[in-house]
């Protein structure tokens, strides 16, 4: 289990998921536990961790639809 200011993060129960369809060997990987949400690179599983909160997800999520993050 990870300790974490945002709480405990028992990466033990995280089921990892990935965008439908995505097989490549270096993806972006997410698991919901409890009210945390982890995010890995799958290329190193046994690398860090970010952790966010439900509110941090949701406003990262929003950017992203919102093209906050488009490199163009």
């Amino acid at each position: 289990m990870g300790q974490h200011p945002k709480g405990d993060f028992d990466l033990s129960r995280a089921v990892w998921q990935r965008a439908e369809g995505d097989t490549s060997d270096s993806a972006v990987e997410v698991a919901f536990v409890d009210d945390l949400i982890g995010m890995r690179n799958s290329a190193e599983p046994d690398g860090p961790v970010l952790v966010f909160t439900q509110d941090e997800w949701d406003a990262f999520v929003a950017g992203a639809q919102d093209g906050e993050f488009d490199l163009s």
